[in-house]
């Protein structure tokens, strides 16, 4: 259980903040634009709001001290970064300016245009951002919360800061046997980081001289290797050129620790379990909608925020807007779509100011750059309507180690100067450039 608790537990820091921070109980305030959340599409949006609107009248809730570049945690797993290098203080992301409530979201009423804190806050609110991420069910897998030792085990988890240095770990420990990744069956944030850490796991055991007694399987929930066929054919042909072995709708239900057996259930023979030994096991964790969303009337039938696809409105409240993994937005849940979608609402928002009815429209645009190996990626770039949208005017279903450099080098710096400063909307107005204005 101790594991489990680490996992639904945050690490906090001291820090100066220059910003206002509030922490005190039974108070109640009121701003114009109301942030919950303080991951990446929170601050994005706080940043934009505040020169938009100055930062005395914007609000973020964020509970979190710390603010972390999870798409660079593929490469930590992996043993490229450390996981220190994708963390900063979120005294030093929220805006300056902008007042920052340090507590989680106890509840939304939308219809009173309030929001309660678990410190005793009531916030009222002009106009609604809800940017609260989804939620990683560990707890799901039986077994796995009894495990407080998962180095022991040599079970990893590049979906978590507590857990994807154990990833490097296994790999570093893995002598002979099965090398095991899973992905869960729900909606997950970065589909492609499953099978990135399989790629890396192939090559550092191919560089470390391991690969030969080692066997690679990836255990999908999903009828396909990768939802966009374009990318898929090119995945499909790496599998089958390193020997890794793919099995589809094959979900991890338990994990046997002492035993180190991973048990999957066959989804098209419900009930009927597979049992794989393992010398190492990386886990996707199944995810859900954040429950504060899910208890309240802003949530579809699924307990995700109910938003409109193109405007990020939400479909019943007019003053409410969504961004990021916690929407039903149609699109695979990425940070390159959380830059993307928070130009559009910034201009939806805009329009809203003026009473005016918002022009522009979200196409779905996201983005997974597919770890190859060490030095290569694909870049895949899509839309809602699963077509390849891509940036450059080359064939991106082809391993590059140009893509590789942007991924690792490139992006983060971009993410913290760029995205969570509000100046970089996704790469739209480059592809535009890069194909004359036709695509």
């Amino acid at each position: 259980m101790l594991m489990l608790q680490i996992l639904t537990s945050t690490a906090g820091i001291g820090v100066c903040r220059l910003h206002t921070s509030s922490s005190s109980a039974s108070s109640k305030e009121h701003y114009k634009v109301l942030v919950l959340g303080g991951g990446t599409g929170g601050i994005a949006m706080s940043a934009r709001m505040k020169r938009k609107l100055g930062a005395e009248n914007v609000a973020v809730v964020e509970t979190s001290e710390m603010h972390y570049y999870q798409p660079i945690w593929t490469l930590v797993g992996a043993g490229v970064k450390s996981v220190a290098s994708s963390g900063r203080p979120t005294a030093s992301v929220i805006p300056p300016g902008v007042k920052w409530v340090k507590s989680n979201v106890r509840e939304i009423d939308p219809d009173a245009n309030t929001v309660r804190t678990d410190n005793g806050m009531e916030i009222s609110y002009q106009y609604l951002i809800v940017a609260l991420g989804l939620q990683l069910h560990y707890e799901k897998i039986k077994g796995l919360p009894e495990i407080d030792d998962w180095e022991e085990f040599k079970i990893g988890s590049n979906y978590s800061v507590q857990t994807v240095e154990k990833t490097w770990s296994a790999l570093q420990n893995f002598k002979e046997g099965n090398a095991i990744f899973s992905f869960p069956n729900t909606p997950v944030k970065c589909a492609g980081a499953p099978q990135k850490i399989m790629y890396l796991t192939d090559a550092y055991l191919r560089k470390t001289g391991k690969r030969a007694t080692a066997n690679i399987v990836y255990n999908t929930s999903l009828p396909v290797l990768f939802g966009i066929k374009k990318y898929a054919d090119a995945l499909w042909e790496i599998v089958k050129n390193r020997d890794i072995q793919v099995n589809l709708r094959h979900n991890l239900v338990e994990v046997r620790a002492n035993k180190q057996e991973a048990v999957f259930e066959n989804l098209d023979n419900p009930g009927e379990t597979e049992v794989f030994e393992y010398e190492m096991l990386h886990v996707t964790p199944p995810m859900g909608p954040n429950p504060v969303i899910k208890g309240s009337s802003l949530a579809d039938e699924g307990g995700w925020l109910d938003v409109n696809k193109e405007t990020l409105q939400h479909n019943k409240y007019p003053n409410v807007f969504g961004i990021g993994d916690c929407t039903n937005l149609p699109t695979v849940k990425t940070a390159a779509a959380v830059a993307a979608q928070s130009s559009i609402l910034d201009r939806t928002i805009s329009k809203v100011l003026k009473n005016e009815k918002p022009d522009t429209k979200y196409d779905g645009y996201t983005s997974c750059p597919l770890v190859t190996s060490y030095s290569k990626v694909i870049l895949a770039e899509f839309d809602y309507s699963g077509q390849p949208l891509e940036t450059f005017p080359i064939d991106q279903s082809k391993e590059r180690w140009t893509m590789y450099h942007m991924k690792a080098d490139v992006m983060p710096p971009l993410y913290w100067h760029g995205l969570l400063k509000g100046f970089w909307g996704g790469p739209g107005p480059i592809r535009k450039i890069m194909h004359l204005g036709m695509k």
